[in-house]
């Protein structure tokens, strides 16, 4: 007994094959937009670690000078260069006599760094580095190479900021970043560390002292200087040599810079410098060296004044030098912003007393000590990289903006010339194809203002399997020379092909079932098949619901499309697109490339390329006018242009062998292919990142310069878009639209494009979407323009 079980109460009907197919190429979407947005997510977060290492993301460069230091101890202001902290107690330590501690500051550089490691090697001298963590992660080589060499590294923070400025929480950050870059790149940590903009101990103020306090609290040795080279004045060899000297025999921790400029004359003075020192009897060490060969200065300061006794040794317990504290794991106080203890050797064996503020970096320190520099590595070559990049795509945009304008006025002056003509015209009836599925709003309209055309023509109405009564709507107007064919629903390209089969004449106009024309449009269509060599014909489709503010966007977009590329693309002769709403094929050359095919979404690009590369020329008749109801809403628009976009690319891969046919069939493949992947994918696709790159220009470099740019690219923008107008005889008043066109509009086309590209990438595939329809575009007299 077989049962009806659609009959049955309670049981749904079984989905359709579309409907499935819909269903699979939802879920598939879910995970290709997170793909997406984790890609912009991942580019921003490249970009903002990249600002950051150059001090333009979180940057702050004032720089504190005249304050007063009442509050300071006279002790310490009086005392030498080193500065530590035991069980509270802050204790100044100077270098011993004939002795001379070398420091650099700010590298480490690309340029001068290494020379100066290999000047201090061929001297056989060793120096205390104070590196910054930027300049850490980026170079992280030569920091290896640093500490391999036997000299020793502190920390001068991780963007040079001044530190009196700054929170506890930023100054924490500052330190517990630089020991990361330190970890990853030479796999230790230090308790040394210089405050950028410090010089000597008598220049501690009331603002920095509270800072030295926190930083001696935290474990860290704080290093000044007590002799300084001034060689960042670039005064001259002799003078760099002078001013290092210290007077008297004395020791001293002396101050030069690798990094931060032209240190040319530095890279001069410094061996001059060695040998006048060995020859006057000093020796070279480093800061723990120079620690190791005296006792801490008599005196010392607690709290803000307090004196007590003190001896050269540091307290038991206490971190710097000290044992290491109970449970603490090498190297990873770090993390905390804290050094950890000099009692775990360095790597390398045997712990040398010239690099006794190292220890070795374990645990999670290490290994995102590592991350760090990993992801380091890859800002640095992908920022510069993509500016590159970007400013290839910004001056090919440019030269099309040029090339658009150049050719579309040299195609408006050959179309509209007096003695310009395609031909005997054309006067024979011709075929009009109406593909129609669920269009009950729109076919009156439609096929009313065919009724209306000045050229004998036969309507086909092919009806999709509508199941809103379009079919009977159709037949009901009583229309002459309309014919209605009924079909099982199959989709756009099968309605074309079920009509182009029906079609009584040679040439067949193809247009949607919510498109309308002028009385003329027909006529002016066909005239182009005067000449023989010409296969198909596109018209100019416009917007007919233009007055809301998506619709004035497309609008604008149309206008230019039509207007520049393709009066370009027919100079060219390489269009790349006839539009479905409104084209004109010869019959013949329809049947010569196998029809519409189902294989893509944008049958009109496929079948256009598919002429070009069976010898057919394609081109544009601006006269020929069609209006057409575009999506009202956002997610209607994300929609349309998603399929299209995708289509698009399914076309393109699909005729990719054009781009080795020879002779007349292989110029869009030379020509037009090389243009439509340029232009409507790849510089779509990173047009974003130049708007990215704009606002976080905007943001953290230079606002006003930004901002200029950005203003001058909406000027040529502008200057295109109402050159556009003009041609096509519209009024300007939509182009106010045009700037948040390009701050909103064009970034969601652009996400829609990137959208349809990972899609592709990914081997998805899309079914047709049916947009919702309202009917307001009638005959073209009723659209105000």
């Amino acid at each position: 007994m077989t049962r009806n079980t659609s009959a049955r109460r309670g049981r749904r009907a079984a989905p359709s094959r579309f409907e499935r197919a819909g269903r699979r190429a939802a879920a598939l979407q879910r995970p290709r937009v997170v793909l997406a947005l984790v890609l912009v997510l991942g580019l921003v977060s490249v970009m903002m670690l990249d600002g950051y290492l150059r001090a333009e993301v979180l940057g702050d460069h004032r720089v504190r000078t005249g304050a007063a230091y009442d509050k300071v101890p006279q002790r310490i202001l009086d005392g030498g260069p080193i500065l530590t902290s035991t069980n509270g107690s802050m204790r100044t330590q100077s270098v011993p006599k004939k002795t001379i501690v070398l420091t650099f500051d700010d590298g480490p550089d690309a340029t001068y760094t290494e020379k100066v490691l290999k000047i201090l090697a061929d001297n056989d001298v060793n120096g205390t580095f104070f590196l910054v963590g930027s300049m850490i992660a980026r170079h992280p080589g030569i920091v290896k190479d640093m500490v391999e060499q036997g000299n020793e590294v502190g920390l001068h923070t991780f963007t040079h900021v001044d530190l009196s400025y700054q929170s506890d929480a930023r100054v924490k950050r500052e330190l517990t970043q630089t020991q990361l870059a330190l970890a990853g790149a030479a796999g230790i940590t230090t308790k040394l560390v210089r405050a950028p903009y410090s010089s000597e101990a008598a220049a501690i103020d009331n603002y920095s002292w509270p800072v030295y306090k926190k930083l001696g609290a935290m474990g860290y040795t704080s290093v000044f200087v007590d002799t300084d080279s001034d060689d960042w004045k670039k005064p001259g060899v002799s003078k760099i040599v002078q001013w290092a000297t210290p007077k008297k025999g004395k020791g001293a921790s002396v101050l030069f810079h690798d990094a931060g400029g032209n240190r040319d004359q530095t890279l001069k003075a410094l061996p001059k410098y060695i040998k006048k020192m060995k020859a006057k009897g000093y020796t070279f060490t480093t800061v723990s060296g120079a620690m190791a060969g005296t006792g801490a200065r008599g005196g010392s300061a607690q709290g803000s004044g307090a004196q007590a006794g003190g001896t050269g040794t540091q307290d038991a317990g206490a971190q710097p030098g000290g044992a290491q504290r109970s449970g603490q794991a090498p190297g990873g106080a770090a993390q905390q912003g804290t050094p950890p203890s000099s009692g775990t050797n360095a790597p390398g064996g045997a712990r040398d007393v010239d690099q006794a503020a190292h220890s070795e970096a374990t645990g999670t320190t290490l290994y995102e000590g590592k991350a760090l520099i990993v992801a380091v590595a890859i800002a640095e070559w992908t920022v510069p990289t993509l500016a590159v990049f970007l400013a290839v795509v910004g001056v090919a945009v440019m030269a099309r903006f040029a090339m658009m304008l150049v050719l579309a006025r040299r195609h408006y002056r050959q179309r509209n010339k007096r003695r310009f003509s395609w031909g005997t015209p054309v006067t024979r009836p011709v075929s009009v194809i109406v593909p129609a599925y669920n269009e009950k709003e729109c076919i009156a309209n439609t096929l009313n203002s065919l009724a209306q055309s000045t050229h004998p023509i036969e309507i086909i109405v092919v009806d999709d399997g509508s199941t809103d009564g379009t079919k009977e709507i159709a037949e009901s107007l009583g229309l002459p020379n309309v014919r209605v064919i009924r079909q099982e629903n199959a989709g756009k390209p099968a309605a074309l092909n079920n009509g182009v089969r029906n079609a009584s004449y040679d040439i067949v106009v193809m247009m949607d079932g919510d498109t309308v024309f002028e009385p003329d449009t027909v006529r002016q269509l066909v005239q182009p098949f005067a000449a023989p060599d010409i296969g198909a014909v596109a018209g100019n489709a416009k917007v007919g619901n233009r007055n809301t503010v998506i619709g004035a966007w497309q609008h604008i977009e149309y206008v230019m499309g039509f207007n520049l590329d393709r009066r370009m693309y027919d100079l060219l002769r390489c269009m790349p697109t006839i539009p479905g709403a409104i084209g004109a094929f010869r019959r013949q050359a329809v049947l010569e490339v196998g029809g519409m095919s189902e294989d893509t979404l944008a049958e009109d690009t496929d079948i256009t390329i598919a002429m070009h590369r069976a010898g057919w020329r394609v081109v544009y008749q601006e006269h020929a006018r069609a209006w057409t109801e575009a999506p009202a809403s956002l997610k209607q628009l994300w929609s349309q242009r998603y399929r299209w976009s995708y289509g698009t690319m399914q076309a393109l891969w699909k005729h990719r062998k054009s781009l080795v046919d020879k002779g007349p069939s292989g110029r869009f493949g030379r020509v037009g292919m090389p243009l439509v992947v340029l232009f409507q994918i790849v510089t779509p696709v990173f047009a974003p990142l130049i708007d990215l790159f704009t606002v976080y220009s905007m943001i953290f470099v230079d606002f006003k310069a930004s901002l200029l740019a950005w203003l001058a690219v909406l000027g040529i923008q502008l200057v295109c878009a109402a050159y556009a107008f003009r041609l096509d005889g519209e009024k300007y008043r939509y182009l106010w639209m045009l700037p948040l066109q390009q701050i909103a509009y064009r970034q969601m086309m652009y996400l829609v494009l990137i959208h349809s590209s990972i899609t592709a990438l990914t081997g998805g595939r899309l079914r047709w979407q049916k947009l919702k329809r309202t009917g307001e575009v009638g005959t073209p007299t009723g659209v105000g323009r």
